[in-house]
């Protein structure tokens, strides 16, 4: 029987599909095909094509809003699957606890490493400070991204189109009395903190509880692959003190980012 030999075409398919799924994955929510045949730059009907066979395998899903309307192009169940066995293979789990345990140990208070998953917050890896006081969290949670240190880095990171889309159809639920649940408040606190490229939680999500992000970059320094943050009792830490410890995560972060651009990085 005849071998049969590799072909260009399947070759362009492969790697124009795997573009699709980055950019989902990246940007953290939907596209309509127009906008990702923009950013890609490939032809709509080429596009569709793959988004269709990519939607027949559970890769890629079409987000309907709560009327029902279509709101674009997001990653499927499948996608998800994909990332959470890579994220839970031992080996990243071992380098990303090693690293944050270091980070712990320079810090003195607990650390997390979480991801943009949808309109929440993930919580990807975490290792708790010693201390007897601590807000108990475990990886695979998910928490609220309008008060919260990282759901806030995140939405501060987007550009004004995307951040206003997803605060729209956000409900800002009030956690604590210094929740921000007026749009207006949020975005003016949102455009202070992309200045400052931090994200802060003052007792927004718990009350007594303080928190810093800082996000961790893909190579070209462009996008924003996860989030590294440090959070703390009021009755040990004010947010001034995080706020001090922002060089140290930010450096940090420049060793998250080779083990979630690459995985392999973690063997």
């Amino acid at each position: 029987m005849k071998e049969k030999t590799p072909n260009s075409n399947d070759d362009s398919r492969v790697l124009r599909a795997l573009a699709i799924l980055d950019q989902l994955a990246v940007a953290g929510q939907p596209f309509t095909l127009s906008q990702l045949s923009a950013r890609l730059h490939i032809p709509k009907a080429t596009l569709m094509r793959l988004v269709e066979s990519l939607e027949a395998q559970g890769y890629v899903m079409h987000l309907p809003d709560s009327r029902g309307t279509d709101r674009g192009i997001t990653l499927g169940p499948r996608a998800a699957q994909l990332a959470l066995s890579t994220l839970g293979s031992s080996s990243f789990t071992r380098a990303c606890r090693s690293l944050l345990r270091a980070l712990v140990e320079t810090l003195g208070e607990t650390c997390n490493l979480t991801a943009l998953d949808g309109d929440m917050v993930l919580y990807v890896e975490r290792v708790e400070t010693t201390e007897p006081l601590r807000l108990h969290m475990q990886p695979g949670m998910r928490v609220p991204l309008h008060c919260t240190a990282s759901g806030k880095l995140f939405l501060s990171q987007m550009t004004r189109a995307e951040r206003s889309a997803v605060l729209q159809r956000l409900p800002l639920t009030r956690m604590t009395y210094r929740t921000l649940t007026d749009v207006s408040l949020l975005e003016a606190e949102l455009d202070r903190l992309a200045t400052r490229g931090v994200g802060i939680d003052n007792e927004e999500f718990v009350r007594g509880m303080v928190a810093v992000a800082v996000p961790v970059r893909d190579a070209q320094g462009k996008h924003v692959l996860a989030s590294l943050a440090v959070h703390a009792p009021t009755a040990r830490s004010s947010l001034e003190d995080l706020l001090k410890a922002v060089p140290k995560l930010k450096e940090a972060s420049l060793r998250f980012a080779p083990l979630l651009h690459n995985p392999e990085a973690a063997r």
